[in-house]
């Protein structure tokens, strides 16, 4: 049935994983509500602005990732993750 999609377990934990954490955020947001705050933006962010940023931020930097072949991509991760840290400490 879902042949033509290709899924590979990559892209299906991908996939999960971004799903997982809409339900997780959402559950934050009922449990405790979100509070704007301003950042080195200059503009005020919720939770779910720094996340859409996270991920936004992230396909860039893995796009950049492959298109410079700078090194394996599992590297890249590790960039996506310290990006995430920055962008929900400062934004």
């Amino acid at each position: 049935m879902f042949d033509w999609m290709a899924w590979t377990w990559p892209t299906a934990a991908f996939f999960a994983l971004i799903a997982a954490t809409l339900v997780v955020f959402s559950i934050l947001a009922i449990r405790f509500p979100e509070v704007p705050r301003k950042g080195v933006l200059g503009i005020e962010t919720t939770r779910g602005d720094r996340l859409f940023i996270t991920l936004l931020g992230s396909a860039f930097i893995n796009l950049a990732w492959l298109g410079l072949n700078v090194g394996p991509q599992p590297w890249a991760l590790v960039v996506c993750l310290a990006y995430a840290a920055a962008v929900f400490s400062w934004v």
